[in-house]
């Protein structure tokens, strides 16, 4: 399998059949996503699960995060842009649609910082290994967006309704001990071994017998994509929040960081009109 077409990932094979990923796009800057990586993010699982040379794949981050979700200045762009919008939309959905049907084994080693498209990658992985001292948030009720990425469809699953409902409608910062504590991520460990305990993991997976491992995984993924209804009406629901009032202000009021003065926080005529 050729990955010389991903500009934003690097890919490392291991010893077994374990593929590292990761995600190395202006680590500076916490590996933001532009359009070009988000769509990429949705279309690697295809390739990695038609690679036969690879069993078992990790993804990780480049420096001190693993993605802090989408680049700001492509964010900006989508606002009020229909076309925009409907190519985000159909790559969000790949993400999450292409990581549960893809066969091969997926863990994620968070090493840092994750939110919006990053944190769906990190969370839908079928095994999760965080950093203690990361810290992730769903991270849309901050801007003005509605949870669209995954977490409407996963966290109940992962952590109940009563903690899901919570962390999305606050956006609260979750860290490693409390992600593990509430069940959001398999694993904690410490920052310095969270790659290792991955690739650790990974072997282990790459030297089980691989039809079983694939087809239990398989099989527990059919509750995620049984409730893809779930999934596709917070996307809508995420995709409609581009085109209202309180987005703008939310990409401002974080660029300038300040707090937000959201318009259906303090208009009472906008607040009678939300079904």
């Amino acid at each position: 399998m050729d990955f010389s077409t991903y500009t934003g990932l690097r890919f490392e094979r291991k010893p077994a059949g374990v593929l590292l990923i990761t995600i190395d796009h202006h680590p500076e800057k916490y590996n933001p996503l532009d359009e070009q990586l988000h769509h990429d993010l949705g279309r690697v699982w295809l390739d990695i699960d038609a690679d036969p040379e690879t069993r078992v794949a990790v993804i990780t981050g480049a420096g001190k995060a693993f993605s802090a979700g989408g680049d700001i200045e492509w964010e900006k762009n989508c606002v009020g842009n229909y076309g925009e919008v409907a190519i985000q939309m159909k790559a969000a959905r790949a993400i999450v649609v292409n990581l549960a049907s893809c066969d091969k084994p997926i863990i994620s080693a968070i090493n840092g910082p994750a939110a919006g498209g990053g944190l769906a990658v990190a969370l839908m992985a079928d095994i999760s290994i965080m950093a203690a001292e990361a810290k992730v948030t769903d991270g849309h009720m901050r801007i003005g967006l509605a949870a669209g990425d995954h977490a409407a469809l996963l966290w109940p699953l992962l952590c109940g309704m009563a903690k899901a409902k919570y962390y999305l409608l606050t956006a609260d910062m979750i860290d490693g001990v409390e992600a593990e504590r509430i069940g959001l991520v398999s694993k904690c460990v410490p920052r310095a071994e969270v790659l290792n305990e991955a690739l650790a993991l990974a072997d282990r997976l790459a030297n089980s017998p691989q039809t079983s491992l694939q087809w239990t995984k398989r099989s527990l993924n059919q509750w995620l994509l049984s409730a893809l209804p779930i999934f596709d009406l917070s996307l809508a629901y995420e995709m409609l929040n581009w085109f209202g009032p309180d987005l703008p202000e939310g990409i401002a009021a974080f660029s300038e960081k300040r707090a937000p003065r959201f318009p259906s926080a303090g208009n009472p005529g906008l607040e009678r009109g939300v079904a």
